[in-house]
């Protein structure tokens, strides 16, 4: 049977037992914050099990995709271990139970209908203390005693040990069954929990029964595709051996099951599958939480590539394989292929330009162990070359047996926890607590009346003290408050026009009153289906169950429409002007200020976000209407609605569009037609991260103000400058270049001829100062070639100009003092057995110029060097020594040469070995530091050689 077969099948069987067929969760819940990635199909039904939300349905089932890293150093080794893979599931929410749980798995496995599993390939375990699954495995489904073993808690009861270890809250044991192999083995292929118990307390009587108990079973569909399919492993399966194959081919290394190989191109198979779904999903590879995790993963799969002698990207060529492979139940991948082949390839290049550091330190640490007789790679190594060059500790445990050491694993597992804690990758609490949500289990939700209306009368259902620290629900739910003032508070209310943030868009304000009290809120979030008002009592007393009046701030309100239906015009926009694949990474919409970050590899050049402003404009002006209705999704899908990767959509769906531009899907609040943007303005493109491009901009009144600041500014640049505004640009890239060059001038001690004065010249092509673009053009231009931000490019530039200033004068010292060069300096040098030493004084010189000749010396000569040059500026003794590496290795150091000659002028100093400098009060005695500094030198290299 294939594996897209088994699907359907599993997932049509149980819709005869009239459970409501649910798509895939995403694989990255960014709203939920217990995971970092789906580890189970119960997580998209944790407030269903809870009874926190309005049952629709009481029985579901569906085929998740899942990720999970517990198991990673098992992939590619053992024959069932993934880290993507899907989880077929069935659930019940206070509907059916034990019995029909366990009839129905023995069906669907045995019956010829469905799967046609021999029963005698099968077996199951229960908890130890239920006797109920017990007896339905052996009176029900007729299965002997031999073929029910009895399990401790640690193995059959979710979560793991919770009757002993907790935590508190709903639990329950499970049934597991498993199929044996032909060698006498055995694979677990579906796991039935029975959550049934609330765990309060400590042992012996902990477990409460709960009211409603819920149904959660889990099956493996690879697993469960091998048992059908007779393959020794997962990755043998009609949808995975494929890619295996391809990353055959594409390693140019034969597949082998038993080799060394084969393990990596399964493990590369693996990491491939996973990274394609979760970059699909618009996760890319980072430093922390879920981006972390396909940064370790490509990483992974990549050292395994190089193990097989590769060094060039080529885990990227593997996208189309896994797609293809997919293309049945997730055909939206093939939408994406080109881009996730890009991130992944992008990863690939920066990590192969740190392998070679990662094997070298590898080396170096083995050579470490070799001198002091170790032999145990240290927990703390293994992990710390995991973490800065991707080192799987499975490929250092091989290396390290190849050197004959062992490995330590506790200690490197007790590094990587120490690290998962810090990076923030640590396993998070699944079910959450507080007072937000025992209102949110007595209330489900906040109905949201705010598209309709900006003001309501409301209930007041919840009083709450403000959140603990790191943003910790752990405040105290009150039944009135009198203390107006400083009091953080958060209020719920039986339904709400307050707009909680989410979609990008920042919460409302406003106030909520009656004539009692008036509460004033700042902001308002959503907690799940709870709308949240943040705020401070500004006068009364607030008691729950009371009526008042809520009010929207309509004047902020209708600035976060303009920005946020500014946000949906500039899509349409940046994908007109560099295309479809510059998808929504993610936005924050404040009033009248938009940030905006989608996929692209590279910068935006200035004539392209001139063009796409254009457009932006260009719909504003045509002042097109702006709708939104709320519809089934599938009809969404079929008109063409953006919809964007990862993110998950309620069924119906509000989808706003613009005239005949712009179709998404939408929760946030919006204006009614294009017009009422009023202005555009393209503050910012700069980049995020790899692969990921941020635009800010402004709009309405923020947008006309920030046009008049760009104008006063290239006008206080050109004053800066001493130049007309037309010309601005061209003089700021000048004063740039004439730093730059004056600057390695100095450090080459050749100075030139420069006017003392700056004296910009004009453009060869001076800038419009009445057409707009070109003011902002230039101010971007200028803004750029500083690095700076546009506060802060006046100030630069007088900097660049003192600079320069500075520069000259330095320069024209040295032109006073005679030039020096290193070749005059080297011919006054003496010959001190193998090595050369050079100590003179350099009038004129400065600290940046001596260290340039010290540097030409040490590099001209072919002999090792040690030289000393000295200066007098402002009264004041300057002493600069440097010796070359090879004397550094003899135990001799400039700092001490320098110092000893800087005590003889009364002073003191120091640096590296190679390079130092000091500093002395009396110049008067430069002479005789000199000869010290020539009679130490000598001495410390006789002593040396």
């Amino acid at each position: 049977m294939k594996t897209d077969e088994l699907r359907e099948k599993y997932l049509a069987f149980f819709e005869t037992k009239g459970c409501v067929r649910r798509p895939s969760d995403v694989l990255v819940p960014t709203w939920d914050p217990s995971v970092l990635f789906t580890p189970a199909g119960m997580n998209q039904f944790k407030d269903h099990f809870l009874g926190k939300v309005k049952l629709d349905f009481t029985r579901a089932t569906t085929c998740q995709k899942c990720l999970r890293t517990g198991d990673i150093d098992n992939v590619g080794r053992t024959a069932f271990h993934h880290t993507f893979f899907e989880m077929l599931g069935n659930f019940s929410f206070g509907d059916y139970f034990k019995e029909d749980a366990i009839r129905w798995a023995w069906e669907f496995l045995t019956d010829k209908k469905w799967l046609g599993i021999p029963s005698e390939r099968l077996s199951v375990t229960v908890y130890r203390d239920d006797e109920e699954a017990f007896r339905l495995w052996q009176d029900k489904v007729g299965l002997p005693e031999s073929r029910i073993a009895r399990m401790d808690e640690d193995e059959n009861f979710w979560p793991a040990s919770a009757p002993s270890q907790g935590p508190d809250g709903v639990c329950g044991p499970c049934s597991e069954i498993y199929y044996h192999l032909d060698d006498g083995s055995e694979v677990e292929i579906w796991n039935l929990v029975f959550t049934q118990f609330n765990r309060v307390g400590d042992p012996p009587h902990n477990l409460n029964p709960l009211p409603s108990k819920n149904i959660d079973t889990g099956m493996g569909l690879e697993r469960t595709a091998s048992v059908l399919q007779g393959t020794t492993t997962n990755f043998h399966i009609d949808n995975l051996f494929p890619i295996v194959q391809a990353a055959s081919e594409v390693c140019g290394v034969k597949y082998d099951y038993e080799s060394d190989n084969g393990r990596r191109l399964r493990r590369i198979t693996d990491h491939a599958r996973a990274s394609v779904f979760a970059i699909h999903e618009n996760v890319y590879p980072g430093p922390k939480d879920a981006k972390y995790v396909i940064k370790r993963l490509i990483r992974r799969a990549v050292l395994d590539g190089y193990q097989m002698d590769l060094r060039e990207p080529f885990l990227y060529k593997l996208v189309d394989a896994v797609a293809s492979a997919s293309k049945v139940p997730y055909p939206e991948l093939s939408e994406t292929t080109e881009r996730v082949a890009q991130v992944i390839e992008a990863e690939e290049k920066a990590f192969f330009g740190t392998i070679d550091g990662g094997m070298k330190r590898i080396e170096q640490l083995f050579e470490q162990m070799r001198e002091e007789s170790g032999v145990m790679v240290p927990g703390e190594e293994a992990a710390e070359l995991n973490k800065t060059y991707g080192v799987p500790p499975e490929l250092l445990q091989t290396l390290s047996a190849e050197q004959n050491f062992t490995f330590d694993w506790a200690g490197y597992r007790k590094a990587m926890d120490e690290h998962a804690r810090v990076s923030g990758g640590e396993q998070r609490v699944l079910f959450q607590t507080g007072p937000l949500e025992t209102l949110k289990e007595a209330l489900r939700e906040t109905p949201f009346v705010g598209y309709e209306t900006t003001q309501t009368e409301a209930t007041i259902k919840g009083i709450i003290t403000t959140q603990g620290d790191e943003g910790k629900d752990d405040g105290q739910l009150l039944s009135h408050i009198d203390r107006p003032g400083d009091v953080e508070l958060r209020i719920v209310l039986d339904k709400s026009p307050f707009y909680g943030e989410s979609g990008g868009q920042v919460g409302d304000t406003g106030i909520i009153s009656n004539s009692n009290f008036e509460f004033v809120v700042t902001d308002t979030q959503r907690h799940a289906g709870l709308i949240v008002h943040h705020g401070k009592l500004r006068h009364g007393e607030i008691h729950t169950g009371e009526k008042c009046t809520a009010c929207v701030d309509t004047e902020h309100r209708t600035a976060l429409s303009r920005a946020h239906s500014a946000t949906h015009i500039l899509h349409h926009a940046l994908h007109k002007n560099i295309g479809k694949h510059a998808q929504q990474q993610g936005s924050k919409v404040e009033a009248d200020r938009l940030r905006f970050d989608f996929t692209n590899q590279k910068a935006i050049d200035e004539g392209t976000l001139v063009q796409i402003e254009r457009d932006v404009w260009q719909m504003i002006d045509a002042k097109a209407p702006i709708e939104w209705k709320t519809i089934p999704l599938a009809d969404a899908r079929a008109a063409g609605a953006m919809m964007l990767f990862g993110e998950k959509y309620p069924d119906p769906v509000r989808m706003v569009s613009m005239g005949d531009f712009s179709k998404e899907l939408c929760g946030g609040t919006h204006l009614t037609n294009t017009g009422q943007v009023e202005a555009f303005e393209l503050v910012v493109e700069e980049s995020v991260s790899a692969g990921t491009r941020r635009i800010e901009a402004l709009t309405g009144s923020r947008a006309q103000s920030h046009r008049l600041e760009t104008k006063e500014l290239l006008a206080s640049i050109a004053t800066t400058l001493g130049c007309d505004p037309s010309d601005a640009a061209s003089a700021a890239e000048q004063l740039t270049g004439d730093v730059r060059q004056l600057k390695k001038e100095l450090s080459a001690g050749k100075p030139v001829e420069h006017p003392s004065e700056f004296v910009a010249k004009k453009a060869d092509v001076p800038i419009n100062t009445e057409d707009y673009n070109s003011v902002r053009s230039a101010v971007r231009e200028i803004t750029r070639k500083l690095n700076v931000s546009v506060s802060d490019v006046v100030d630069r530039l007088s900097a660049l100009l003192s600079d320069r200033k500075s520069l000259i004068e330095q320069l024209e010292q040295i032109t006073a003092g005679g030039k020096v060069s290193a070749d005059e300096l080297m011919s006054q040098a003496e010959n001190v057995g193998d090595a050369i030493v050079v100590v003179a004084e350099t009038p004129g010189g400065n600290a940046n110029v001596m260290r340039g000749w010290i540097d030409q010396i040490r590099k001209k000569s072919d002999k090792p060097s040690a030289v000393l040059l000295a200066t007098v500026q402002n009264d004041k003794v300057i002493l600069v020594g440097g010796v070359s590496r090879e004397l550094v290795d003899r135990g001799i150091k400039a700092g001490v040469w320098v110092g000893a000659a800087a005590k003889v002028v009364g002073g003191g100093g120091g640096g590296r070995p190679d390079m130092a400098q000091a500093g002395g009060k009396d110049p008067s005695k430069l002479p005789e530091a000199i000869t010290a500094a020539k009679d130490s030198m000598r001495k410390m290299l006789e002593k040396a050689t």
